[in-house]
């Protein structure tokens, strides 16, 4: 139960950036360890599963509905007959939701303020990824901005080890290499645990653009980015398999016991 607790779960779902991830652990918990845990650690899981889909309405992004109807469908493959249609019930009362809200936008006339481009480029130079694709869903006028090339080359220095490489490439698209970059490292699924290992926290951490979200952490390691976690990994820890056993993913490596000191960010 403690292991459990110190993942967090539900207070990630209330964190905007978080839900899809922890939504995703969700997902992945049901499938390979809920036949194998405790009573109350079963209960805890199920009350994180109707808060995530409580919460839907109020992240409302299209990654957030995605993450949603993938923990839905672990919930009809695993549960028990009467939990299960407890969090249908509360699944399809959030999509009612989500659909009352989106036609309340639709009818309302919003006049975002419009600010020049230079200004709008400098604002999302600030923002990480995730934030940048939201930002590109608001106006016409913000989707431009988010196309800067600059912005893209910025999130791909942060991201990816290959930089010096690319560079030799002139005209690039640093949009286009970031999005063929996160895909080719996302087929190891480590980056969709929105986890990794802070050497200098001895930790687990919920990564913050890849990094340790505690300052400090950042200071002493460069700014270099964490060792990613997968569900796999997650799960194998709830679980108290201190490596990767035979059924991860072959690129899953293991890591050490005494990281188990989770910390929350």
């Amino acid at each position: 139960m403690e292991r459990y607790q110190n993942l967090m779960v539900g207070e990630a779902l209330s964190k905007n950036r978080l839900y899809s991830f922890a939504c995703n652990e969700l997902s992945s918990i049901l499938n390979l360890a809920y036949a194998r845990l405790p009573k109350n650690v079963k209960a805890l899981i199920f009350r994180d599963t109707l808060s995530a889909f409580r919460l839907l309405p109020d992240i409302n992004t299209s990654a957030a509905v995605s993450a949603a109807n993938l923990l839905l469908k672990s919930v009809e493959a695993v549960l028990p007959k009467q939990k299960k249609n407890l969090a249908i019930v509360e699944f399809k009362q959030a999509k009612v939701a989500l659909k009352r809200r989106s036609k309340s936008c639709e009818e309302k006339d919003i006049d975002i303020p419009s600010l020049p481009q230079d200004i709008l480029i400098h604002i999302f130079s600030f923002l990480d990824v995730s934030s940048l694709l939201s930002s590109a869903q608001v106006s016409r006028s913000w989707n431009q901005a988010t196309h800067e090339n600059s912005l893209w080359q910025t999130q791909f220095d942060l991201h990816f080890n290959q930089k010096v490489l690319i560079r030799i490439q002139s005209g690039i698209d640093w949009r286009e290499a970031f999005k063929n970059a996160f895909i080719a490292a996302n087929s190891s699924k480590a980056l969709r645990s929105g986890r990794g290992y802070c050497s200098y926290c001895d930790s687990i951490v919920w990564h913050d653009d890849l990094r340790c979200a505690n300052r400090q952490c950042r200071l002493k390691s460069g700014n270099k980015p964490l060792d990613l976690i997968s569900t796999h990994q997650v799960v194998n820890y709830l679980l108290g398999i201190e490596s990767s056993d035979d059924e991860s993913e072959s690129d899953d490596e293991a890591f050490p016991g005494r990281l188990w000191k989770l910390s929350y960010v």
